[in-house]
């Protein structure tokens, strides 16, 4: 029973370092990308129409219009 609690004990390591692989092997590319100019200013105006697009439709879900 004592093994269980050391694994048990070892998992907030583990999902650390998988978050952060994670989080590391996604955005590798975006990284690549903001090198140049052109690519930035692309990248930088997808993600805020994204945002822009995310913000009106919770804005008319929740009926404030």
């Amino acid at each position: 029973m004592s093994n269980f609690w050391v694994n048990l004990y070892k998992f907030p390591r583990f999902l650390i370092s998988v978050l952060i692989g994670f989080f590391l092997t996604t955005f590798q590319p975006i990284f690549k990308l903001l090198k140049n100019r052109k690519d930035k200013i692309l990248l930088i105006t997808i993600i805020v129409i994204i945002m822009v697009l995310c913000y009106r439709i919770i804005e008319i879900m929740t009926g404030n219009i």
